[in-house]
């Protein structure tokens, strides 16, 4: 057995004495058999009396007996073991001796710390923690990550990690098999998942993760039992250092634009400068299209009630919200009254562009005067007659001719489109543009935008180029 058993007959004559006890103690079964007692040899006699007396307490109790005491081994050092004693009864009940199992207490110290480690770990831990087979399917889960998971902590086990996440399966089973190849890794892992459960709303989380490879203490060769996988939801410190991340480097951009645009003698090229650097890292595409004014009425016309409130104050953060297709808002706007093509009365003409090919610097356009035949309803009308920004997207399955119809290059699936303004005047609208390898633009996009066509407009409105224009 793997304790050490040392058994004593009632008159304290050593009956029986294991390959354990002679490892720990140093004295072979030969040795110890037949003595009388431990005293003098595997215990120290001023230790001797306090020990038989455990023995003799043990013979008249019933159940086990737990102590600790120190016994002598053969080269003279002491050991401090913990026992356990129980009375040996023979067919009529007689007490006929008593046994005693005894184990290095540091050992047995080592392995309740192991056990209540486990023990805390899959029911208190603040972490979740999935032990898992070699077979990649978990076979033990804690509380806090079935809550994580959303899932019973029994449902979980023997089924595939692809029935759990819907995206990050495939970088979690190769850090997997890395460690049970190799070994754990030398730093905690990243992983971004998406829940199986919570597809449809795809809120990818970030995982932080550390693995530790399982091996059976018993064989002889290290066999892999497994995986010990613990991690912790860091999703909020990371999109919140994503963020602030994201502020700085446009910042930055905007720093930078500014002292480029500075050096420019010609305002519409500072414009361009201005157009280039809000592109990096932010959109695919931008145009800048400039307001005419537009034709006069009819002599003896009568002027519309609302005419005065066409360019009025609106909201200035979002027209519709992001959940809504393109083709919804673009209906939305024209049943708001945007004008038939011409958004209210105006015309729209490019004056600056980023080229649709091959990435280069924005282009400004000779002033022909020629507008750009939007189509009604077309969100740079809606910005411009709102002076607010207008977000667009194609949706999940963009229909063919989606950029086409809005005028837009080919591949565009989402388009934010902001109102150029200086010195209280409307001048025209800045449009970016993103395909399907970015994200749809949201509020923040659209302040950012805001920022840049403030700078665009000012140094358009230097150039000359909407003086003809007021608003």
């Amino acid at each position: 057995m793997d304790a050490a058993l040392v058994a004593f007959a009632a008159d304290g004559t050593v009956t029986h004495w294991n390959h354990e006890a002679a490892r720990i103690l140093g004295w072979t079964a030969d040795e110890a058999v037949g003595r009388t007692g431990l005293a003098g040899w595997a215990v120290r006699k001023e230790d001797a009396d306090g020990i038989e007396a455990v023995l003799a307490a043990a013979m008249r109790s019933p159940g086990r007996q737990v102590h600790e005491f120190a016994l002598l081994t053969k080269d003279g050092h002491r050991v401090l073991v913990r026992t356990q004693a129980s009375a040996v009864r023979g067919p009529g009940g007689r007490v006929a001796g008593v046994y005693c199992a005894f184990s290095e207490v540091h050992t047995q110290m080592d392995l309740e710390r192991s056990i209540a480690l486990s023990e805390a770990l899959f029911e208190d831990a603040s972490w979740g923690v999935v032990l898992v087979d070699a077979d990649l399917r978990p076979a033990v889960v804690n509380a806090h990550a079935a809550r994580t998971l959303g899932v019973g902590r029994t449902a979980l086990l023997g089924r595939p990690l692809g029935d759990l996440l819907a995206q990050g399966v495939e970088e979690l089973e190769c850090a997997l098999q890395h460690v049970l190849a190799e070994g754990a890794p030398p730093a905690v892992a990243e992983l971004w998942v998406t829940l199986r459960s919570e597809e449809a709303e795809l809120p990818r989380r970030c995982w932080r993760s550390g693995f530790v490879r399982l091996a059976s203490p018993l064989a002889e060769e290290p066999v892999p039992l497994g995986v010990a996988w613990l991690f912790q939801d860091v999703t909020e410190a990371k999109r919140t250092e994503q963020d602030n991340s994201l502020l700085r480097f446009r910042a930055h951009q905007l720093h930078r634009a500014g002292r480029a645009a500075a050096e420019c003698p010609d305002p519409a090229e500072a414009a361009a400068v201005h157009l280039d650097f809000a592109l990096a890292g932010f959109a695919d595409h931008g145009l800048a299209d400039l307001a005419t004014r537009p034709a006069p009425a009819p002599y003896g016309a009568v002027a519309d009630d609302g005419a005065d409130d066409t360019y009025g104050t609106h909201d200035t953060h979002d027209i519709y919200g992001s959940e809504a297709t393109g083709d919804a808002r673009d209906r939305a706007g024209t049943e708001a009254g945007t004008g038939a093509g011409r958004g209210a009365g105006c015309a729209l003409v490019r004056t600056l562009a980023s080229p649709a090919g091959a990435p280069g610097p924005s282009e400004a356009f000779t002033a022909t005067g020629i507008p750009v035949p939007y189509p009604p309803g077309h969100p740079a009308f809606q910005a411009f007659q709102r002076r607010g920004p207008v977000r667009t997207s194609a949706g999940a399955a963009p229909a063919e001719g989606w950029a086409a119809a809005r005028h837009w290059p080919d591949g565009t699936v989402h388009g934010l489109c902001v109102v150029l303004r200086s010195r209280g005047r409307t001048l025209g609208v800045l449009t970016f543009l993103r395909s399907p390898a970015r994200r749809p633009f949201d509020r923040a996009d659209a302040d950012y935008a805001e920022e840049v066509a403030a700078r665009i407009a000012a140094c358009l409105d230097l150039a000359g180029a909407a003086s003809s224009w007021s608003s």
